[in-house]
Protein backbone atom coordinates (compact mmCIF):
# COMPACT_ATOMS: atom_id res chain seq x y z
CA UNK A 1 0.00 0.00 0.00
CA UNK A 2 1.03 3.56 -0.70
CA UNK A 3 -0.25 6.72 0.91
CA UNK A 4 -0.78 9.73 -1.30
CA UNK A 5 -2.80 12.92 -1.58
CA UNK A 6 -5.87 11.18 -2.95
CA UNK A 7 -6.00 8.60 -0.17
CA UNK A 8 -4.62 5.08 0.01
CA UNK A 9 -3.73 3.03 -3.06
CA UNK A 10 -3.73 -0.74 -2.86
CA UNK A 11 -1.12 -2.24 -5.20
CA UNK A 12 -2.96 -5.57 -5.38
CA UNK A 13 -6.30 -4.02 -6.38
CA UNK A 14 -4.98 -1.22 -8.55
CA UNK A 15 -5.67 -3.11 -11.76
CA UNK A 16 -9.27 -4.07 -10.99
CA UNK A 17 -10.94 -1.01 -9.59
CA UNK A 18 -8.60 1.81 -10.14
CA UNK A 19 -7.00 1.34 -6.75
CA UNK A 20 -7.59 4.62 -4.90
CA UNK A 21 -9.34 4.37 -1.57
CA UNK A 22 -10.73 7.32 0.35
CA UNK A 23 -9.97 7.92 4.02
CA UNK A 24 -13.20 6.19 5.08
CA UNK A 25 -12.21 3.01 3.22
CA UNK A 26 -14.61 3.31 0.27
CA UNK A 27 -13.26 2.93 -3.23
CA UNK A 28 -13.10 6.27 -5.04
CA UNK A 29 -14.81 4.58 -8.00
CA UNK A 30 -17.78 3.87 -5.73
CA UNK A 31 -17.86 7.51 -4.66
CA UNK A 32 -17.91 8.54 -8.31
CA UNK A 33 -20.81 6.14 -8.96
CA UNK A 34 -22.74 7.56 -6.00
CA UNK A 35 -22.11 11.09 -7.30
CA UNK A 36 -23.37 10.06 -10.74
CA UNK A 37 -26.49 8.54 -9.17
CA UNK A 38 -27.09 11.68 -7.13
CA UNK A 39 -26.69 13.80 -10.26
CA UNK A 40 -29.22 11.61 -12.08
CA UNK A 41 -31.52 11.87 -9.10
CA UNK A 42 -31.05 15.65 -9.06
CA UNK A 43 -31.80 15.90 -12.79
CA UNK A 44 -34.90 13.75 -12.32
CA UNK A 45 -36.15 15.87 -9.43
CA UNK A 46 -35.41 19.02 -11.41
CA UNK A 47 -37.53 17.62 -14.26
CA UNK A 48 -40.36 16.93 -11.83
CA UNK A 49 -40.12 20.50 -10.53
CA UNK A 50 -40.06 21.85 -14.10
CA UNK A 51 -43.10 19.83 -15.18
CA UNK A 52 -45.10 20.82 -12.11
CA UNK A 53 -44.05 24.48 -12.37
CA UNK A 54 -45.00 24.70 -16.05
CA UNK A 55 -48.39 23.23 -15.25
CA UNK A 56 -48.82 25.76 -12.45
CA UNK A 57 -48.11 28.54 -14.96
CA UNK A 58 -50.75 27.09 -17.31
CA UNK A 59 -53.25 26.97 -14.42
CA UNK A 60 -52.46 30.55 -13.40
CA UNK A 61 -52.79 32.02 -16.89
CA UNK A 62 -56.02 30.10 -17.53
CA UNK A 63 -57.44 31.31 -14.21
CA UNK A 64 -56.56 34.90 -15.11
CA UNK A 65 -58.21 34.60 -18.54
CA UNK A 66 -61.29 32.68 -17.35
CA UNK A 67 -62.35 33.95 -13.91
CA UNK A 68 -64.80 31.07 -13.47
CA UNK A 69 -61.87 28.65 -13.28
CA UNK A 70 -60.06 30.43 -10.44
CA UNK A 71 -61.38 28.36 -7.54
CA UNK A 72 -60.96 25.05 -9.36
CA UNK A 73 -57.45 25.94 -10.50
CA UNK A 74 -56.44 27.13 -7.04
CA UNK A 75 -57.42 23.75 -5.59
CA UNK A 76 -55.86 21.89 -8.52
CA UNK A 77 -52.57 23.75 -7.98
CA UNK A 78 -52.34 22.14 -4.54
CA UNK A 79 -51.80 18.75 -6.22
CA UNK A 80 -48.69 20.03 -7.98
CA UNK A 81 -47.38 21.77 -4.88
CA UNK A 82 -47.76 18.44 -3.05
CA UNK A 83 -45.96 16.61 -5.89
CA UNK A 84 -43.04 19.05 -5.64
CA UNK A 85 -42.81 18.70 -1.86
CA UNK A 86 -43.08 14.90 -1.96
CA UNK A 87 -40.56 14.62 -4.80
CA UNK A 88 -38.15 16.66 -2.73
CA UNK A 89 -38.58 14.04 0.00
CA UNK A 90 -38.07 11.20 -2.51
CA UNK A 91 -41.56 9.84 -1.82
CA UNK A 92 -43.15 7.13 -3.94
CA UNK A 93 -46.54 8.66 -3.00
CA UNK A 94 -45.53 11.91 -4.70
CA UNK A 95 -44.22 10.11 -7.77
CA UNK A 96 -47.48 8.17 -8.04
CA UNK A 97 -49.59 11.30 -7.59
CA UNK A 98 -47.63 13.21 -10.23
CA UNK A 99 -47.63 10.35 -12.72
CA UNK A 100 -51.32 9.49 -12.34
CA UNK A 101 -52.67 13.03 -12.41
CA UNK A 102 -50.56 13.80 -15.50
CA UNK A 103 -51.68 10.66 -17.36
CA UNK A 104 -55.35 11.20 -16.46
CA UNK A 105 -55.32 14.89 -17.40
CA UNK A 106 -53.49 14.30 -20.70
CA UNK A 107 -55.75 11.36 -21.59
CA UNK A 108 -58.79 13.53 -21.01
CA UNK A 109 -57.31 16.40 -23.03
CA UNK A 110 -56.22 14.17 -25.91
CA UNK A 111 -59.10 11.72 -26.21
CA UNK A 112 -62.19 13.35 -24.69
CA UNK A 113 -62.05 17.15 -24.94
CA UNK A 114 -59.38 17.36 -27.71
CA UNK A 115 -58.26 20.67 -26.18
CA UNK A 116 -54.60 19.64 -26.42
CA UNK A 117 -54.90 19.35 -30.20
CA UNK A 118 -56.81 22.64 -30.36
CA UNK A 119 -54.17 24.36 -28.26
CA UNK A 120 -51.34 22.98 -30.37
CA UNK A 121 -53.00 24.25 -33.55
CA UNK A 122 -53.59 27.64 -31.89
CA UNK A 123 -49.95 27.80 -30.86
CA UNK A 124 -48.69 27.08 -34.39
CA UNK A 125 -51.20 29.53 -35.82
CA UNK A 126 -49.96 32.27 -33.48
CA UNK A 127 -46.39 31.58 -34.63
CA UNK A 128 -47.43 32.05 -38.26
CA UNK A 129 -49.74 35.04 -37.82
CA UNK A 130 -48.09 36.76 -34.87
CA UNK A 131 -51.48 37.03 -33.11
CA UNK A 132 -52.69 35.04 -30.11
CA UNK A 133 -56.34 34.28 -30.78
CA UNK A 134 -56.97 31.32 -28.46
CA UNK A 135 -54.81 31.67 -25.35
CA UNK A 136 -56.75 29.24 -23.14
CA UNK A 137 -56.34 26.22 -25.43
CA UNK A 138 -52.68 27.23 -25.76
CA UNK A 139 -52.40 26.93 -21.97
CA UNK A 140 -53.94 23.46 -22.22
CA UNK A 141 -51.19 22.54 -24.70
CA UNK A 142 -48.58 23.97 -22.32
CA UNK A 143 -50.13 21.91 -19.52
CA UNK A 144 -49.93 18.79 -21.67
CA UNK A 145 -46.25 19.43 -22.39
CA UNK A 146 -45.66 19.92 -18.67
CA UNK A 147 -47.44 16.66 -17.97
CA UNK A 148 -45.35 14.75 -20.50
CA UNK A 149 -42.26 15.97 -18.65
CA UNK A 150 -43.85 14.98 -15.33
CA UNK A 151 -44.82 11.52 -16.60
CA UNK A 152 -41.29 10.74 -17.76
CA UNK A 153 -39.59 12.18 -14.69
CA UNK A 154 -41.84 10.44 -12.16
CA UNK A 155 -41.38 7.11 -13.92
CA UNK A 156 -37.60 7.49 -13.88
CA UNK A 157 -37.74 8.56 -10.22
CA UNK A 158 -39.79 5.60 -9.06
CA UNK A 159 -37.65 3.16 -11.03
CA UNK A 160 -34.54 4.60 -9.36
CA UNK A 161 -36.26 4.56 -5.99
CA UNK A 162 -34.67 2.15 -3.55
CA UNK A 163 -35.92 -1.40 -3.84
CA UNK A 164 -38.33 -1.10 -0.97
CA UNK A 165 -40.95 -3.83 -1.26
CA UNK A 166 -43.89 -1.43 -0.86
CA UNK A 167 -42.80 1.27 -3.31
CA UNK A 168 -45.34 0.21 -5.94
CA UNK A 169 -48.15 0.21 -3.36
CA UNK A 170 -47.13 3.70 -2.32
CA UNK A 171 -46.90 4.78 -5.98
CA UNK A 172 -50.41 3.40 -6.63
CA UNK A 173 -51.70 4.93 -3.38
CA UNK A 174 -50.43 8.36 -4.40
CA UNK A 175 -52.14 7.95 -7.76
CA UNK A 176 -55.47 6.92 -6.24
CA UNK A 177 -55.39 9.78 -3.74
CA UNK A 178 -54.60 12.37 -6.43
CA UNK A 179 -57.45 11.13 -8.64
CA UNK A 180 -59.88 11.09 -5.71
CA UNK A 181 -58.87 14.65 -4.80
CA UNK A 182 -59.25 15.78 -8.42
CA UNK A 183 -62.72 14.20 -8.64
CA UNK A 184 -63.72 15.91 -5.38
CA UNK A 185 -62.56 19.38 -6.41
CA UNK A 186 -64.13 19.08 -9.87
CA UNK A 187 -67.44 18.10 -8.23
CA UNK A 188 -67.27 20.96 -5.73
CA UNK A 189 -65.46 23.80 -7.51
CA UNK A 190 -66.10 23.48 -11.25
CA UNK A 191 -67.73 26.45 -12.92
CA UNK A 192 -71.47 26.11 -13.52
Amino acid sequence: MRFGQSGVTCDVCAGTSGGPVSKDGAWIGEARMETAQQTGSYATRLSIYLGAALFLVALLVSAILVPGLRLLHAFQALIYVAVIILARRNSAFGYGAGFTIAVAWNAMGLFITHLIQTGTVAFWSSLHTGRIEQPVPMMVALGAMAHFILIGATLVAVLRYDSESRKWWKFAGGGVLSLAYLALIVALARPH
